[in-house]
C-alpha cells in the first residue's frame, strides 16, 4: 500500500463547474489532503456569472480543457490522485494515458475514443444540445425538467430543484459535439491507449440509474482499460443518478473513491514520474 499523495485534483463535467465538488473538497481536506478543484478555463467567475454571461463556454473545446488540467498536474510537486466526473472523467483518462497522476478515478465516466455505446437515454439527455447542429458554437442551458432527466432523476423533487438552482450552468456545446463524434477517424482529442502497461491505476464508479452514462457504458470503459496490465476496477451503486456528487449518501461514494485511490496510488510510480517530467503530449483538435 502506498502513502497517500498530498494532492487530489478534481475535474468537473459539462453543465457544471467546480462548485459541484464542494462537498468532496471539504471532506477530503478534512482528512488532511490538499484538494484542487479548478474550473474549466474561463469559468472561474462561478455559477451565477457564467449563467449571466455564457460566452466563455462558447470558446471551449476538448483540447483546451485537457491542456488546462495537464498544466495544473505537471506544476505539482508529485503526481496527484486525479478524479473526474462525467466529461471530467474523459479528461482524466487522457491525462492518465499521458503518464500523469498516481491514480485516476472516473465518476459517471464519459467515454473516450474507442467506446462506441450511445444508449437511448444518453441521446435523450443530450438532445437539447445535439438535436440542433447549429448549436455547436453556442451555450445551451437545460430547463429544470431536462436537467432532472439527465442529472437528478432519482432525487426527490426538492433535492432536484435545489441541485438545479445551485449547480446548473449552460453547456459548452462544442465540447459535447466533439465527444459525440469522437470516433470519427480524424478526431484524436480523446484518444488513449487502452493497453498502456505503465499507466496509473484506474477506478470507475457508476450509478445504476444514470441516464447520461448508463452503468453498462461505465463497465465497458473499465473492461477496455482492462487490456492493460495496470490495475483497473469498477463499481456500480444502486439507485444513484448522474449527479452522484451531491445526491444523498454521496459521502459513501467519495470515501470509497479516495480509499481505493490511496490504496492503489503509485503502483506504476517510476513510469509515471518519468512521463511526468517529460514534455507534454499534444492532442489534435476534434
Amino acid at each position: 500500500m502506498s502513502a497517500a499523495p498530498d494532492t487530489i485534483v478534481l475535474i468537473h463535467g459539462l453543465f457544471l463547474d467546480s462548485r459541484s465538488w464542494e462537498g468532496w473538497v471539504h471532506r477530503y481536506s478534512s482528512r488532511g489532503h490538499h484538494v484542487l478543484a479548478p474550473s474549466w478555463p474561463g469559468l472561474e467567475a462561478g455559477v451565477e456569472e457564467v449563467r449571466r454571461d455564457p460566452i466563455p463556454l462558447t470558446e471551449l473545446d476538448v483540447p483546451k480543457i485537457v491542456e488546462h488540467y495537464d498544466n495544473i498536474v505537471r506544476d505539482l510537486d508529485r503526481p496527484p490522485i486525479i478524479m473526474g466526473h462525467s466529461t471530467g472523467a474523459a479528461v482524466m483518462q487522457v491525462l492518465v494515458d499521458r503518464g500523469l497522476g498516481a491514480a485516476g478515478v472516473g465518476i459517471e465516466p464519459a467515454t473516450v475514443k474507442g467506446i462506441y455505446d450511445l444508449p437511448r437515454s444518453t441521446l435523450k439527455a443530450t438532445f437539447p444540445v445535439l438535436g440542433n447542429p447549429f448549436n455547436r458554437g453556442k451555450a445551451t442551458m437545460l430547463t429544470q425538467e431536462q436537467f432532472n432527466y439527465g442529472f437528478t432523476n432519482t432525487f426527490d423533487d426538492a433535492a432536484a430543484k435545489a441541485a438545479y438552482a445551485r449547480y446548473a450552468i449552460p453547456c459548452a456545446n462544442r465540447v459535447l459535439f466533439q465527444l459525440a463524434f469522437q470516433n470519427f477517424p480524424w478526431t484524436n482529442a480523446t484518444k488513449v491507449n487502452f493497453a498502456k502497461p505503465d499507466r496509473a491505476p484506474l477506478l470507475f464508479l457508476n450509478g445504476e440509474e444514470d441516464h447520461i452514462i448508463p452503468a453498462k457504458v461505465g463497465a465497458k470503459i473499465a473492461r477496455k482499460h482492462g487490456r492493460s496490465s495496470a490495475p483497473v476496477d469498477y463499481k456500480a451503486y444502486p439507485g444513484r443518478a448522474h449527479f452522484t456528487m451531491v445526491q444523498e449518501g454521496w459521502e459513501e461514494v467519495a470515501d470509497y473513491a479516495l480509499d481505493w485511490a490511496v490504496e492503489h496510488a503509485g503502483a506504476t510510480a517510476p513510469a509515471v514520474e518519468e512521463a511526468r517530467e517529460g514534455p507534454a503530449a499534444t492532442a489534435d483538435p476534434a
